[in-house]
């Protein structure tokens, strides 16, 4: 466990309350902490850049309250040679993948008492899905997953509920294991979900996250994901829904630390409703050291209504010459009307051309989703917002595009 008086005594806050200019060289250099107090607390102006999409109004609880929080109702399943535990704070792996980079995740750090323990062993290939149900009220979840090197295995974890929920994953992934982690927000409409998740990726390990948020009233989630041994390999995918009234935020950090380590970041959402929001921030830094690096991040928004708005911003760090490659793509618009003309110039009805547009925008990312139930969970999202959207109001027979004329 980390000694929180020790990492007070040299905090930023601290070092600003006597006088003294904090510079930030590169994102590297950022301030972190278990202790809430050791942030400010943020406004939503000025130079905030962590805070500057996010309505302060709503995220105001997670960055204010640090008590009165129960523990969220947590079950779970488990198939192959992994095991799951209820443990204490004190147990030496909860909090040892990093330490909270800013004041909600810190705050969510004091909130929990007890947490989830997942273990995925070397063996057959093990499934977990870890269920996180936050009653209404103020809840907290911490959820610590570890897969022992040269292991195999899928940890999916799900939040519901109608209540407010503060959240920490924190994950493990030991030399040369393979590991998929899918984190699903599918709460009521009453929900707000604030949740900090934080990666380290060890030597040669290919390790899979993938978001789906299909609910809440307002979630915020932040990622970070630490390359810090060479040859590993990251992908970060997610899948958003946003409807009218609705707050949904994103935000990774990929840090390249190691050399000969590979990322890549997929991000698509659809919009649809009056005042509907989403960010996404990616966030990119290959150090000096991270010598052939190959990393790649694109954000995709698709809005199908007016009034909707997504707001998104890749950003890449280089501080070596010597990469195998770095890039950054991010779009936002409406239907691509030549695909469109495409499909209706082949018979094809205007209602049923757009929602096949909308499918394919997503076909890309559900096809690298390879568990089933997900997979359907954001299917019928998709579908949901269609109807919603008024782009066709009943179900159609794909069998008619079965002829291999598309």
């Amino acid at each position: 466990m980390v000694d929180i008086s020790q990492l007070a005594a040299t905090s930023e806050a601290h070092a600003e309350s006597e006088g003294f200019h904090v510079t930030h060289s590169d994102r590297s250099d950022r301030f972190k902490s278990f202790n809430p107090v050791d942030f400010p607390v943020p406004t939503g102006r000025g130079e905030e850049e962590d805070w500057r999409f996010t309505p302060m109004d709503r995220v105001a609880r997670f960055i204010h309250d640090g008590e009165n929080y129960t523990d969220a109702r947590v079950t779970y399943t488990v198939t192959g040679d992994a095991t799951v535990e209820r443990v204490g704070r004190e147990d030496a792996r909860i909090g040892s993948v990093s330490v909270p980079d800013d004041r909600a995740a810190a705050l969510a750090w004091q909130a929990f008492r007890e947490a989830t323990a997942v273990t995925v062993k070397k063996g057959e290939h093990s499934d977990v899905v870890v269920q996180i149900h936050a009653d209404e009220g103020m809840n907290a979840a911490h959820t610590y997953v570890a897969s022992e090197p040269e292991s195999s295995g899928t940890v999916v974890v799900e939040h519901t509920g109608g209540g407010l929920l503060t959240d920490t994953i924190e994950v493990e992934v030991g030399a040369y294991s393979t590991l998929t982690v899918v984190s699903v927000q599918e709460q009521e409409e009453s929900a707000a979900h604030h949740l900090a998740q934080r990666f380290r990726v060890g030597k040669g390990a290919t390790f899979k996250h993938i978001v789906v948020t299909i609910g809440g009233n307002f979630v915020r989630m932040t990622t970070e994901a630490d390359l810090y041994e060479e040859g590993s390999e990251t992908d970060l995918l997610g899948a958003y829904i946003t409807e009218g009234g609705q707050h949904q935020e994103h935000r990774i950090f990929v840090d390249h630390k190691a050399a000969k380590c590979k990322s890549n970041a997929n991000y698509k959402g659809a919009l649809q409703g009056q005042d509907a929001h989403s960010v996404w921030i990616g966030d990119v830094l290959i150090r000096a050291e991270a010598s052939g690096t190959d990393t790649y991040e694109l954000n995709r928004n698709l809005v199908l209504t007016e009034g909707a708005k997504a707001d998104s911003v890749p950003n890449l760090e280089i501080l070596t010459g010597d990469i195998a490659g770095a890039g950054h793509a991010s779009a936002t618009g409406r239907f691509d009307e030549l695909q469109l003309f495409y499909l209706m110039a082949r018979g094809i009805p205007a209602d049923i051309a757009r929602r096949l547009v909308v499918r394919g925008f997503f076909a890309e990312l559900v096809e690298q989703i390879e568990v089933d139930s997900v997979r359907r969970k954001l299917m019928d999202a998709i579908e949901r917002e269609l109807d919603l959207a008024g782009i066709v109001s009943e179900d159609f027979d794909d069998s008619i595009f079965d002829d291999g004329d598309i």
